[in-house]
C-alpha cells in the first residue's frame, strides 16, 4: 500500500518536459538523472559535496562492494520508481527479484553480527528509513498515465525545481481579504488596546524607542563589555551590551501573570496550557510557570537575546518550546492589535490630520520566524498556538486547512517498527514525522488563524534551515527571494545542534540574508513603516532566542557576530563539573594526546598530519586489530578513507551515506576479524545509533560534538564479552582549541590541568560493574 501513492507524488514533482518524455518512451531522459539534477540546480544537500568528494578519491577500486554501495547518489532514479508503480515487464521483474535478494542477503548477515536479528532485520528492509522519507500512507486507485493525462487537463502540474517547494505545492489564497491587516479593524473584545498603549509594556518599550546615528555606530564599532549574574535555575549567566547605562536583570522570584503585560487572551489560556507541567512543581504560589520557564520568560520578555545551551529533548524541551511560543504570540498580537486600532483611528480622522502617528509596520509582514529541524516540532508549535488562541471549549477559534496541515505534518504511528530499541534521547528526538524539508506561513488576526499563508501575508514563518535556503536560494540565480525576512523582530532558533548534524551553512546563509532592505515595495504603505525599518535599523531591534544542547563554537559564533540587539543579550554559560567520562562502565584506559596547532584554521591539517604520524604507526600491527576510529568530519573520513586507499590499508567504513547492505557487511567484517580498521562517522552514529560489535582499540579522531557520544562509543566494548578487557585501548586526539568538548567529556578541572600541560594525560576509568 502506498505504491500508487508514491507515484502520483513522483509525477506532480516532474517538469513538462520529463512528463512529455515519459509518456513518449516510457523511460527517464539521461540528463535528468537524480544524480546530475541535484547538482545542475544547486541542490545544497551534503549528499552532492559526498559525490564529489567520492570523484577526488585517488583508488577508485569499482570491485569493492562497500566503495560501490557507498553513496546515496547511486540510488534508483525517480523515473525508475515510478515505473515500478505500472505494469513491469519480466525484464523488470526480475530485477525486482534481484534488489529482493539483496535485500535478504543484507537481513541474513545483520543477523549474524548481533543478537538484535528482528530489530535490525526491519531496517536492512525498510523499517528504519532515510531521515528525509516522508510517510505513505494512502492508497490511490488512479493509474500514473491517468493521473498524468488529468494533470495536463487541469493545468496542476508543479515544477520540480526545489527551490519553489511548499510556496507552489499548496498556499492558501482563497482568505486573503480575510486575513489582510490594512482592511480589518480591531474588535472591542478581542483585545486590551489600552493596556498594550502603557509606558510599562516592553513591547512597546522596545519596538518604540528611536535610536539615535551615534549609538547605530557604537554598537557597530565598539566591542561589548559584560558582567555576571547567578541565577537560581539557569546558573551563570553572562549580560552584555554595548549602549551605556546597561542594568543587568534579576530574576523574579514569583511571577503574577497580570504583570507580564500579556495580551488579554493569554492571561486566562496560558495558565491552562501549561498545567501539564506544573504537576511536579512544589511552590503552589506560582501557579502559571515551572522554575525554568519563569527565568527563562523574564529574560525574553525584556527583548534581550537569549542563548541557553542546556535544551534536552528528554526533560526540559517542551517547556522551552511552550515558553517561546508564548512570547512569539504575545508580540504578534500586540503589533497586531497596534495596527488594527490605528486602522480605526485613520478611518475616523479628519481630512488633512497628519499619520505620522501611526506607524506601526515593517517594510514586509512577517514578524517572527521559527527555525526548528523536523515537521514534529513545526506540528507541536502551531498546536501550541492554537490552545494558546482558545479561551475555552466554547470559543474555538478559526483554523484555515487545519487538516491539510495535519496530513502533511502528522505522521502514522504504525509506520515505525515496534521492535527497534534506541536510547532514550534518539526517540524523543526523532518522534513524529522527520522530514527536514519543510516551511509554511501562519497568519494570526484575533480571533482567526490562517495556516498556509503565503510568506507576505503571514505573521510567522516555521521552517527548517533547508526549507528557508531552498526559498532564498543563492547568488545568481533567477528565482529567489528572501524579502519577506527584511523586517523579521524575532528569531527563534531551536534545537540549533541538530543543525550541525544537518548542514549548518543553511543557518549561515539565512543569517546572511535576515535583516535586508527588500528589492521590491511589495505594496507596502510606507506611510505606516517605522521609521527603524525605513533606516535598515532592524537587526538593531530583532531579538534572537537560540535554544541548544550543547555549546559549540559555531553556534557560539552566530550568537557572538550575527545578533545586534541593541537591548543586549544573555547567554547561560554553566561549565560542567564531572564530564560523560564518569557514565563509562567498563574498565578501560584512557589516553588523551594533544597535538599542537597554531591557529583554528590550521588544526584541520595539524591533526591529520598527528595521527597519521604518530597514531596510526602504532595499530599498523596485526595484533591491535579490531580497531574503531570515530570520525566526527565527514570531511576528514572522507581525506582518512583515502589516505587508508593509497596506503593499501585492511579497513572497512561506514558513513551516513552507506547503503544498509553496505553497513551489514562491514560490520561483519569488523566483527570476524576480516578488516583491521573501521572508520566511523559520527553523523551516521546520530541518525542510527547501532551498536557496533568486536570493538577492541578505539581512537577519537576528534571529541565528539555530543558529549554523552563519548561514553556511548566507549561502553559498546562491553558488546562482546570474550575475555579480552586487558587488551582495550582508547585513544583521544585534542587541542587546546577543544577546551569546551573536552570539559564536557572530563570535566572542568581536568580539562583546566590538561590546556596547561602538554604531555599526554593517562586516565583509568573502573566502571560500574
Amino acid at each position: 500500500m502506498g505504491k500508487r501513492r508514491a507515484g502520483r507524488e513522483l509525477l506532480r514533482s516532474l517538469s513538462k518536459k520529463q512528463k512529455k518524455h515519459l509518456r513518449e518512451f516510457g523511460e527517464e531522459h539521461p540528463f535528468y538523472d537524480k544524480v546530475f539534477a541535484c547538482c545542475l540546480i544547486g541542490c545544497y544537500c551534503c549528499c552532492c559535496l559526498h559525490l564529489w568528494f567520492s570523484f577526488q578519491s585517488e583508488d577508485s577500486d569499482k570491485s569493492s562492494a562497500e566503495s560501490d554501495s557507498e553513496t546515496e547518489v547511486e540510488q534508483v532514479s525517480g523515473y525508475r520508481k515510478l515505473l515500478a508503480t505500472l505494469k513491469t515487464s519480466p525484464e523488470s521483474e526480475s530485477e525486482e527479484e534481484e534488489d529482493e535478494s539483496e535485500s535478504e542477503e543484507a537481513e541474513e548477515s545483520e543477523a549474524e553480527v548481533d543478537s538484535e536479528g528482528s530489530q535490525e532485520a526491519g531496517e536492512g528492509e525498510g523499517g528504519e528509513e532515510d531521515t528525509n522519507d516522508v510517510p505513505e500512507e494512502e492508497e490511490a486507485t488512479d493509474t500514473a498515465e491517468q493521473m498524468l493525462s488529468q494533470e495536463q487537463a487541469d493545468g496542476t502540474g508543479a515544477s520540480c525545481d526545489p527551490r519553489h517547494g511548499a510556496v507552489e505545492e499548496f498556499t492558501d489564497v482563497k482568505h486573503e481579504s480575510e486575513f489582510s491587516l490594512e482592511t480589518n479593524f480591531m474588535e472591542e473584545e478581542s483585545g486590551d488596546c489600552n493596556a498594550d498603549r502603557r509606558e510599562s509594556n516592553p513591547f512597546k518599550q522596545h519596538m518604540d524607542k528611536e535610536l539615535e546615528e551615534k549609538e547605530i555606530e557604537k554598537m557597530s564599532t565598539l566591542p561589548k563589555t559584560s558582567s555576571q549574574s547567578q541565577w537560581p535555575r539557569l546558573g551563570q549567566l553572562i549580560f552584555s551590551s554595548t549602549l551605556e547605562k546597561h542594568k543587568t536583570l534579576k530574576a523574579d522570584k514569583e511571577v503574577d501573570v497580570k504583570q507580564l503585560h500579556l495580551h488579554k487572551p493569554l492571561e486566562s489560556t496560558w495558565p491552562k496550557v501549561n498545567k501539564q507541567f506544573l504537576s511536579a512543581v512544589d511552590k503552589p504560589t506560582d501557579s502559571s510557570f515551572t522554575p525554568l520557564q519563569r527565568e527563562l520568560f523574564c529574560i525574553m520578555n525584556s527583548y534581550r537575546d537569549l542563548f541557553y545551551p542546556e535544551r534536552n529533548a528528554l526533560t526540559n524541551g517542551e517547556e522551552i518550546r511552550h515558553a517561546y511560543c508564548l512570547h512569539a504570540l504575545n508580540h504578534v498580537l500586540k503589533a497586531n492589535a497596534q495596527v488594527l486600532s490605528n486602522n480605526a483611528k485613520r478611518r475616523d480622522r479628519k481630512p488633512g490630520t497628519d499619520t505620522d502617528d501611526h506607524r506601526d509596520q515593517g517594510l514586509t509582514r512577517p514578524k517572527v520566524l521559527m527555525i526548528v529541524p523536523f515537521r514534529e516540532c513545526a506540528l507541536r508549535i502551531v498546536h501550541i498556538l492554537i490552545s494558546l488562541l482558545e479561551v475555552n471549549d466554547k470559543k474555538k477559534i478559526d483554523v484555515s486547512n487545519k487538516k491539510r496541515f495535519k496530513g502533511e505534518f502528522g505522521s502514522d504511528p504504525e509506520e515505525k517498527p515496534p521492535n527497534l530499541k534506541r536510547p532514550e534521547d534518539y526517540e524523543a528526538v526523532f518522534a513524529g514525522n522527520i522530514d527536514d524539508h519543510f516551511r509554511i506561513g501562519v497568519a494570526i488576526l484575533q480571533k482567526s488563524m490562517r495556516l498556509y499563508a503565503p510568506f507576505y501575508s503571514s505573521d510567522i514563518i516555521i521552517a527548517s534551515p533547508l526549507g528557508i535556503r531552498t526559498v532564498i536560494g543563492a547568488e545568481g540565480e533567477k528565482k529567489r527571494d528572501f524579502d519577506f525576512l527584511s523586517s523579521i523582530e524575532m528569531l527563534i532558533i531551536d534545537q540549533a545542534d541538530i543543525y550541525l548534524m544537518q548542514n549548518w551553512e543553511h543557518v549561515l546563509h539565512l543569517m546572511k540574508h535576515i535583516n535586508l532592505l527588500p528589492l521590491d515595495s511589495h505594496g507596502v504603505d510606507f506611510s505606516r513603516v517605522r521609521m527603524l525599518n525605513l533606516n535598515n535599523w532592524c537587526k538593531y531591534y530583532r531579538q534572537t532566542l537560540l535554544f541548544s544542547a550543547l555549546q559549540d563554537p559555531q553556534i557560539n559564533s552566530v550568537f557572538n557576530k550575527h545578533c545586534f540587539n541593541y537591548a543586549g543579550q544573555v547567554a547561560v554559560r554553566n561549565v560542567p563539573l564531572t564530564g560523560s567520562i564518569s557514565h563509562v562502565v567498563v574498565q578501560l584506559p584512557h589516553v588523551f594526546r594533544r597535538l599542537e596547532a597554531d591557529s583554528v584554521t590550521s588544526v584541520i591539517d595539524a591533526r591529520f598530519q598527528f595521527f597519521i604520524d604518530k597514531v596510526l604507526p602504532e595499530y599498523r600491527d596485526a595484533i591491535m586489530s579490531h580497531t574503531l576510529i570515530y570520525v566526527p568530519s565527514y570531511f576528514d573520513y572522507v581525506r582518512l578513507r583515502n589516505y587508508f586507499k593509497k596506503e593499501d590499508l585492511n579497513f572497512t567504513h561506514i558513513c551516513e551515506y552507506t547503503k544498509k547492505a553496505a553497513v551489514c557487511r562491514a560490520r561483519r567484517f569488523f566483527l570476524k576479524g576480516e578488516k583491521q580498521f573501521l572508520l566511523f562517522t559520527e553523523r551516521f552514529h546520530f541518525y542510527k545509533r547501532y551498536t557496533i560489535k568486536g570493538i577492541r582499540n578505539l581512537i577519537f579522531y576528534e571529541l565528539p560534538t555530543y558529549s554523552h557520544f563519548y561514553s556511548e562509543i566507549c561502553n559498546m566494548l562491553k558488546a562482546t564479552d570474550n575475555g579480552v578487557d586487558a587488551t582495550w585501548t582508547c585513544t583521544v586526539l585534542y587541542s587546546k582549541y577543544d577546551a569546551q568538548k573536552l570539559a564536557a567529556v572530563v570535566g572542568i578541572d581536568r580539562t583546566a590541568q590538561m590546556l596547561q600541560s602538554k604531555k599526554n594525560v593517562h586516565l583509568f576509568v573502573t566502571g560500574e560493574n
